[in-house]
């Protein structure tokens, strides 16, 4: 394969699952129920076909690695860590957040853990529905640590630690039902850089302990859509040389990211972010494959990172990766992995989706 393809992680959700318009103002912490709209009976079943049409698009876009589109979740980490025991989600804490505003986050009473697995489903849903390979994502220990309330440990490194232990149970759960590649988001490390010298490498070890299938982590700066300034360089990346993670996902091309410090990762592959979803305008095969040259390193081409503030009335999430295939190929650009998710993107896929109608799919069975 000459450069593999694939999305950071999450895929606009239809207009008939969930409040897109609220979700786009927001990156919820803690569950937010209120924002799907279809009926709690009939929830799983909707974001079961909203899974097969995001699997669908990005097939047919042609992409390497799929993911599921992360069609279950209000934000990447949200429904992880609301997921496991030890975590008061009647009553949330509250943290600062990377934009300096106080958010509603999972508060923390008890010892955390994982006792049965969260994703799994999702997994085995995505698998049932292609054969080309696939990825699983979860938040990250650190991230999740800084993203919480603790009124139990006492301890930051104690927190992140004992979230290690669940994502590790985790992961190891991903590559048991036929993951190929799972991710590891840490976007907070990039935001307490000087925390994550100090405890996040050996938390992020800590979760991979054991884990023998290929491993990314990625960083980035936020949702293009909730953050618009950011910054031309990592506070927290070189380190990661560091981790047991085989490959690092980063955002590089909304940033113009200066691409020289990737020589301070020279044992990692670089799922490199060559998709600003920043911008609406469709990228020409020419540009991302001037992006992809910007560095001899060995690489798979992708989004910058999620696209779940993303909104998009020209075209279809499955158009802009799809204009990067065909000739994009021929210069070594390929249908990239876009520089984060595509979430809140507008969809303009069928008729049925702009009309509040579900389409008629179904979804095989699958262990659960």
């Amino acid at each position: 394969m000459l450069l593999p393809t694939c999305l950071v992680g999450s895929y606009p959700q239809p207009e008939w699952l969930i409040d897109r318009e609220r979700l786009s103002k927001q990156v919820p912490r803690v569950r937010a129920d209120d924002l799907w709209l279809v009926s709690p009976d009939k929830l799983e079943a909707a974001q079961d076909d909203a899974t097969i049409i995001a699997v669908r698009d990005q097939e047919r876009a042609g992409l390497d690695i799929i993911t599921d589109g992360e069609q279950r979740r209000e934000s990447y980490s949200n429904r992880f860590a609301t997921a496991l025991d030890g975590i008061d989600i009647e009553k949330p804490g509250t943290v600062i957040n990377r934009n300096g505003r106080p958010i509603s986050v999972p508060r923390i009473v008890g010892p955390v853990r994982r006792r049965q697995p969260v994703e799994l489903r999702d997994l085995q849903v995505l698998r049932a529905n292609t054969n080309r390979k696939i990825k699983a994502t979860v938040p990250g220990p650190f991230t999740m640590g800084r993203q919480a309330q603790d009124d139990y440990y006492g301890d930051e490194e104690a927190v992140a630690m004992a979230y290690a232990e669940a994502v590790n149970a985790e992961i190891k759960d991903f590559f048991g039902g036929g993951a190929d590649v799972v991710q590891i988001d840490e976007p907070w490390m990039q935001q307490h850089p000087d925390k994550a010298r100090r405890y996040g490498i050996k938390t992020l070890n800590r979760a991979l302990d054991g884990v023998t299938g290929t491993v990314v982590v990625h960083l980035c700066f936020g949702y293009a859509a909730v953050v618009r300034d950011k910054p031309p360089g990592y506070s927290f990346l070189p380190e990661l040389e560091q981790s047991k993670a085989q490959q690092i996902s980063i955002e590089a091309a909304q940033p113009k990211l200066d691409l020289k410090i990737l020589h301070e990762l020279p044992s990692k592959t670089i799922v490199l972010g060559v998709i600003d979803l920043g911008d609406m305008t469709v990228e020409t095969p020419h540009i991302v494959a001037d992006r992809i040259r910007r560095t001899s390193r060995r690489r798979a081409a992708g989004t910058d990172r999620g696209g779940a503030g993303l909104r998009h009335e020209i075209s279809t999430a499955r158009d802009r990766l799809r204009q990067n295939e065909g000739d994009g190929r021929r210069r070594g650009a390929v249908a990239p992995r876009a520089n984060g998710d595509l979430k809140h993107q507008r969809r303009l896929l069928w008729p049925a989706l702009d009309r509040g109608q579900r389409p008629r799919l179904s979804v095989p069975s699958v262990v659960t």
